[in-house]
């Protein structure tokens, strides 16, 4: 577990700007930092020769304004965001004690992989449980539809248990369908298991099996969305990035052709080239993994 005290000067001020936890009645509607929101006030942080945002922190929306000159607008959105200040240490322990852990992009525990890949649009903040230095260990991200032939599943739960039997880890979205089947098999086999959220982490800790398994070491839980988050169409394909960032490779066992978070997120990575990715192929396959292939995706027969 991570210890809060153990985080970045910058880390409350980080997590005030750029999540809602903490958030109470009179917080006002503020919303926070997305990535590049973020990326670009850190940037404008630096050429001002602040320490970091938590310089920010005491100062008025008039006092932010004259010294990053971002306009009152978005100089008040920040005050308001940092004024939650009085909740943030009580929501941290609260969840702490559910075995959830929080880590900003300026914490040495961050991961490497997130922030060298996806640059301004790496998550300022993640939420997670289990051993976080697993997020650096890389492994096979094996991903696909929620709705996977037969055809589809079992070679994804071939390709998963081979995977744990050979001491890599399975990185994949906890989604039903190809995610889920290659989790299970990876941990029917021994493996260990790292799951990108399309939700939030405490959601998913509900569940009395994953609970063990977060606490037997084999599987790590990490999501950039709150921790009480519900899942959501957009969400899932707003985490796709992350499983792709945290791989070494991935393998994109089944997929629509067009559309879609499968789709959308491998042709992501193909473009972005932060790994190889390899698309099943056969005669079995759906049109999507063609396309794919087209696009500059690997043939994987």
């Amino acid at each position: 577990m991570i210890d809060f005290d153990s985080l970045s000067p910058d880390a409350p001020a980080i997590i005030l700007l750029c999540s809602s936890v903490g958030t109470d009645r009179s917080a006002g509607t503020a919303r926070p930092l997305g990535p590049r929101t973020w990326a670009k006030l850190a940037e404008g942080l630096r050429r001002q020769s602040f320490r970091g945002p938590r310089d920010l922190v005491g100062l008025s929306a008039d006092e932010i304004d004259r010294s990053l000159g971002v306009g009152v607008e978005e100089a008040t959105r920040y005050f308001s965001l940092l004024a939650r200040g009085g909740q943030l240490a009580f929501e941290i322990d609260r969840l702490r004690s559910r075995g959830i852990w929080v880590l900003t992009i300026a914490d040495d525990a961050y991961p490497t992989r997130l922030a060298d890949r996806l640059g301004v649009d790496a998550p300022p903040v993640l939420f997670g449980s289990g051993d976080a230095s697993a997020l650096d260990r890389g492994g096979i991200a094996i991903v696909g539809s929620r709705e996977a032939d037969d055809a589809a599943v079992a070679f994804t739960e071939r390709l998963a248990s081979a995977a744990a039997r050979g001491g890599t880890p399975v990185v994949s979205g906890g989604a039903r369908g190809i995610d889920v089947s290659a989790m299970r098999a990876a941990l029917a086999a021994g493996g260990t298991v790292i799951g990108v959220l399309p939700e939030g982490v405490e959601r998913r800790l509900r569940d009395a099996d994953t609970r063990v398994a977060v606490a037997s070491g084999q599987v790590v839980l990490v999501s950039p969305y709150q921790p009480a988050a519900p899942f959501s169409a957009g969400a899932a394909m707003g985490r796709n990035k992350l499983i792709y960032a945290l791989a070494d490779v991935a393998v994109v066992v089944s997929s629509a052709t067009g559309s879609g978070g499968t789709w959308t997120g491998a042709l992501e990575a193909i473009k972005g080239g932060w790994v190889p990715v390899l698309i099943r192929d056969g005669e079995d396959v759906p049109d999507g993994n063609r396309a794919l292939i087209q696009k500059g995706g690997s043939s994987l027969p």
